[in-house]
């Protein structure tokens, strides 16, 4: 018997390849129907999650200077980003619905060195996310509270430190997903994605737009000087690791069977669709506004300050507070995300490494290991914020960023043609030759990332 086997015993009744297709293939409103509660809202849901908390305050940041520095050239890499995310988050969805098991049961499949990797990965990606969230977080809350009427005024909130509101906005969001309740977190993103998209694509249409220059952009051509730019908008833009917690969420809604495979990626198309919308949103703003004028911003979170300050010069307080709100939703919404899912991860994880079986509370949402990992994520990082954010916190965020998407990337492709995946399940040669690309891109950009964190060392 081989090692691998040996430490499966008891492979899940829908991991078995030989198992009889259904003669009909279910439909979305099959799917729905079968589900409690009004259709029309059960065909949205996880997806809306991952792709809310995958666009952070940094994403737009990226997508905003590369409009200010390129005008609409990248746009057609902002595109393929959301396609690239469309796909992996896909297979994760399925790898779940197929086999009825997690995705770092999967990665168990693949081999021990995946716990290896995973482990030490997430303790040391929650740290430093834990202050990177926090921060972007409280940076709108702390520009925008001083110009507010009656409260600016007021000496204890007009001068009170950035560390404060970071860690105000890290207790609320450990608050709010604490006991674990998945459809109250689905609502709340649901708020917060609306008005993302209200402020956001807002800011995107009072720019007037140059409609055959947006046409123009979806032409593939790499600017010069901007190869890294175009592979990190294409790559990096829309989420690392909590694109993994797609199967978790979809646990937690209720679809488990591959009976919502239909469903599950309607969900997951439809969501990264909004997502997309957003992010070329963001693109539009920059090739509008800072481009045309020549007008250059910073490029960690404080930039998005930057374009809110651009905005009250052109259009008014108001649109200034309207923007800044909409960082704060998107910069929360990102909090919520990962302090809820990761934290699933993290709890699938430990309880398999304490050898408790797939179902056990203690592995699930709510349960004890999920609760240690929202406290990882919300107190140690403070020690960070205490630091005032140093340069080098910032850098490793984005080294640990890109080391998770090969990983991602090379793990779905194995496990989506192994004996585990039931056969009618498995990618095709399309599906193949695509997250071969991305794994192939990831890997660069991975490897550039690391390779300029050490030559800046």
């Amino acid at each position: 018997m081989h090692s691998e086997d040996a430490a499966h015993p008891s492979p899940h009744p829908r991991d078995r390849t030989d198992a009889p297709a259904p003669s009909e293939a279910p439909t979305a409103v099959d799917a729905v129907e079968e589900a409690s509660g009004p259709a029309r809202w059960r065909i949205i849901g996880p997806g809306l999650v991952v792709a809310a908390t995958g666009i952070g305050a940094g994403d737009l940041v990226a997508t905003l200077v590369a409009g200010s520095r390129y005008g609409y050239a990248l746009l057609w890499a902002a595109v393929a980003g959301v396609i690239i995310k469309i796909f992996l988050v896909e297979g994760a969805g399925r790898w779940t619905l197929a086999t009825g098991h997690s995705i770092f049961e999967g990665w168990r499949r693949v081999g021990r060195w995946t716990s290896w990797y995973f482990g030490p990965y997430i303790m040391i990606w929650g740290f430093v996310y834990g202050a990177t969230a926090m921060s972007a977080s409280a940076l709108p809350i702390a520009a925008l509270v001083p110009q507010l009427p009656v409260i600016g005024d007021i000496g204890l909130f007009a001068h009170m430190p950035l560390a404060v509101y970071a860690v105000f906005s890290g207790l609320v969001g450990a608050g709010l997903v604490w006991f674990g309740r998945y459809h109250a977190l689905e609502k709340v993103v649901a708020v917060l994605v609306g008005i993302m998209f209200v402020t956001v694509v807002g800011a995107a249409v009072i720019t007037l737009p140059n409609i055959p220059d947006i046409l123009g952009g979806l032409i593939p051509r790499i600017p010069e000087g901007g190869l890294w730019y175009t592979l990190s908008i294409a790559g990096g833009v829309g989420g690392t690791i909590t694109l993994a917690a797609y199967g978790y969420w979809l646990t937690e809604k209720g679809w488990s069977t591959p009976r919502w495979m239909r469903v599950m990626r309607i969900d997951n198309a439809m969501a990264y669709v909004i997502s997309g919308i957003f992010v070329v949103a963001m693109l539009i703003v920059g090739a509008e506004l800072l481009y045309s004028s020549g007008i250059a911003i910073g490029e960690e979170d404080r930039g998005l300050l930057d374009l809110a300050d651009v905005l009250a010069s052109r259009y008014g307080t108001a649109m200034s507070w309207v923007f800044l709100i909409g960082f704060w939703a998107s910069s929360f919404s990102s909090v919520l995300g990962v302090w809820n899912g990761v934290s699933i991860m993290f709890a699938d994880f430990w309880g398999s490494a304490r050898k408790l079986p797939e179902d056990h509370p203690k592995r699930r949402i709510g349960g004890t290991y999920y609760r240690f990992f929202i406290l990882w994520l919300t107190f140690p990082p403070m020690l960070l914020l205490l630091l005032g954010k140093p340069v080098q916190v910032i850098v490793a965020y984005g080294v640990l960023g890109s080391l998770f998407m090969p990983f991602l990337a090379i793990t779905l492709l194995v496990l989506m043609n192994s004996r585990h995946m039931p056969e009618r399940w498995r990618n095709g040669w399309v599906l193949n030759a695509i997250l071969g690309i991305v794994a192939v891109v990831f890997i660069a950009l991975g490897g550039n990332q690391l390779v300029g964190a050490i030559a800046g060392a």
